[in-house]
């Protein structure tokens, strides 16, 4: 089955997307894969609401429970690129980071902050993600950068200018203001309970580029990702990536064993570097800093979507990260600075990791990235 366009006689959307589920949901033996036109094909229909919403849900599952080859992938994210809305910074190397867009809910993700740590140490960069979203519904940058005072709701052309700003050097840019189609399908997703490959595409979505590179920092849980991001941040257009065994599948390992994460630059293959949290300086007991009990009845109250009950957490969240970014020792500054550490010495800014550990830890110290954040 090839893609058809309408105007030349040929099956509409709706008729196009009805074969292609018929393609990719005949059971586990029988099922088909779809070639990349098809699969962009099948998302373009979804993106643009020509087809019933039921019928979208059971292509994205089918897939899912099929398994997604890295054709099916590249194909919908040709399609969540088109549809997208991009600008260009003036800085020639930027870096994009992105945490798990549906949250946290055992720690308290200290990734808000690292931007401005980075920013300080003449690394522009960015965070992109959403306010939150299942399975997890758990808390978010954008709840703990809103909490603390943080514009959240730039347009792709002010979030640029942000980080072309020397004075500022980092921005947030939500979902809904650079892949709006993308975001719309929200309820449907939240419908479907289950992950589909729309949660690990959107991760490595590139909305802000460098004028001559452009690298991510994401984070993986379950071994199989890494090369999976590491293609699709490829055919997304970046010059490296860093894909970091994080905490719940964050940018920041664990502060207490060791770890890994999976890069590459340009053209060279993906390569696994060990993460000891003594090379940068670190040593403590704890993996991560846990959400405090007392918050337990909120994290519970989430689970369906209700985020604002998440409020005091990110309050809490945002006083640790300022006291943080104010020199205070803890696990909140530790986790700040091995991010850190991570971005500039694979982003090429730092000789090695605890060169950029001490880049962090200057930048922290002496105020700048306090400054940067609140700029």
């Amino acid at each position: 089955m090839t893609k058809r366009s309408p105007d030349t006689g040929g099956p509409g959307p709706d008729q196009r997307l009805r074969g292609y589920i018929q393609l990719v949901a005949t059971g586990p033996e029988l099922s088909k894969s779809l070639d990349s036109d098809q699969a962009e094909d099948a998302m373009a229909i979804i993106l643009n609401g020509e087809t019933d919403p039921v019928r979208s849900g059971i292509f994205l599952i089918a897939l899912r429970m099929k398994r997604e080859t890295d054709e099916e992938n590249i194909g919908v994210m040709n399609a969540l690129m088109r549809s997208m809305r991009t600008a260009t910074a003036a800085a020639p190397d930027v870096i994009a980071m992105a945490d798990p867009f549906n949250g946290f809910l055992r720690s308290i993700p200290a990734t808000p902050f690292v931007p401005a740590v980075l920013a300080a140490c003449g690394f522009p960069a960015y965070l992109h993600g959403i306010e939150t979203t299942g399975p997890k519904y758990g808390l978010t940058p954008r709840m703990i950068l809103r909490a603390a005072g943080r514009a959240v709701d730039l347009d792709v052309d002010a979030a640029r200018d942000r980080l072309d700003d020397p004075g500022i050097g980092w921005t947030y840019i939500d979902q809904r203001h650079y892949a709006a189609p993308l975001h719309d399908l929200m309820p449907l997703r939240e419908a479907m309970v289950k992950r589909a490959c729309l949660s690990t595409l959107e991760v490595v979505m590139r909305p802000i580029a460098g004028a001559r590179r452009t690298h991510l920092l994401t984070g993986f849980v379950h071994k199989a990702y890494p090369p999976v991001y590491a293609a699709l941040a490829r055919h997304a257009g970046y010059y490296s990536a860093a894909v970091v065994r994080g905490v719940e599948g964050g940018c920041i390992p664990s502060l207490s064993q060791l770890s890994r994460y999976f890069g590459f630059r340009c053209e060279e293959p993906l390569v696994m570097h060990r993460l000891p949290p003594a090379e940068v300086g670190i040593e403590r007991k704890e993996r991560a800093l846990d959400i405090p009990e007392r918050f337990a009845d909120a994290m519970a109250a989430s689970a369906y979507g209700a985020t604002s009950c998440l409020e005091p957490v990110a309050a809490y969240a945002r006083d640790l990260g300022l006291a943080a970014l104010s020199g205070e020792a803890g696990p909140m500054r530790d986790s700040l600075v091995y991010a850190a550490a991570i971005a500039l010495a694979h982003g090429g800014k730092a000789e090695d990791l605890a060169a950029g550990a001490t880049m962090a830890r200057h930048a922290i110290d002496s105020g700048a990235a306090l400054v940067h954040f609140q700029a």
